[in-house]
């Protein structure tokens, strides 16, 4: 009887409503007058609570947002977040592939690989394993001279902007004894050099014509891309035939004395592009 008691005060209490009331405090009169009970309250704030919680929910559920949220990720996104590692893996080996292939062309300029042999730059770049030296003092303050003398300088240093990215290799060891344009050799040069020299393709490329006629002497050709061909003449012997697939640096024939046109071992070299010939030493350093 007593637990029914104390059941039903409790009830009470929590039904028992109380007035809330505005006053206007010159008239004393009742502006507003608002009549609420504890369970109104509490049913208030859990009703709060919910509308909060809904809306808070369809945000996330309708948007961008559950994206962060443990387990709830767009398939897409996750999809484009993997091919974006993929792409920074790939770029990252590209980066260190290039830095390989500057301290490459830093030892051929210094002298440590011979420009003339076999190996392709690809091949270098594998076996290198060392890393590229830190820059000097010196360097770095010729560094920010250079760059702010040239901060302005809107004109392009690059007068062959077409061939950007080839990397021309010297078909032979030995001193240019007729350069291009003169009158009795108008569409190449001749390099004087010691017999059984090795003859390089200047560049990646396809032996196109490999034979032998009385004035020039054994005689081969090699189509390279951006429309370059390369002819070599008067060579001793032929080590590549039409068809062959040919690595910039790779020999190609050996330096001879056949045809009659000449006179001495020497390699009567030509360099065309889009059917006409231009002057080697523009792009090769002999």
């Amino acid at each position: 009887m007593a637990k029914k008691k104390r059941s039903k005060a409790f009830w009470s209490n929590i039904k028992f409503k109380y007035k809330l009331t505005i006053i206007n405090e010159n008239t004393l009169e009742e502006v507003v007058g608002l009549r609420v009970s504890k369970l109104n309250s509490v049913s208030l704030l859990l009703m709060s609570i919910t509308v909060v919680f809904v809306i808070a929910a369809t945000i996330i559920t309708f948007t961008p947002l559950r994206n962060y949220l443990p387990g709830y990720m767009n398939s897409e996104v996750r999809k484009q977040i993997v091919v974006n590692a993929l792409r920074l893996d790939s770029l990252q080996q590209l980066v260190d592939r290039q830095n390989l292939y500057i301290m490459n062309i830093q030892d051929i300029f210094s002298g440590k690989v011979q420009v003339d042999t076999v190996h392709s730059m690809d091949s270098l770049t594998n076996i290198r394993e060392d890393s590229l030296m830190k820059r000097t003092e010196k360097e770095e303050a010729f560094r920010r001279k250079y760059e702010d003398a040239e901060k302005y300088n809107l004109t392009t240093i690059n007068a062959h902007a077409e061939v950007g990215g080839l990397l021309f290799f010297r078909p032979i060891r030995g001193m240019i004894s007729s350069h291009f344009g003169a009158s009795t050799n108008p569409l190449g040069i001749n390099i004087a050099a010691n017999p059984n020299e090795s003859v390089l393709a200047v560049l990646d490329g396809t032996v196109i014509l490999s034979t032998y006629t009385a004035e020039t002497g054994y005689l081969i050709e090699v189509q390279h891309t951006q429309d370059f061909v390369s002819i070599y003449k008067h060579c001793g012997s032929l080590l590549k035939k039409e068809g062959d697939q040919v690595k910039g640096g790779e020999a190609i024939a050996l330096i001879g004395n056949t045809g009659t046109l000449s006179t001495s071992p020497q390699l009567h070299f030509e360099l065309w592009k889009k059917g006409r010939p231009i002057n080697p030493e523009t792009y090769i350093v002999f």
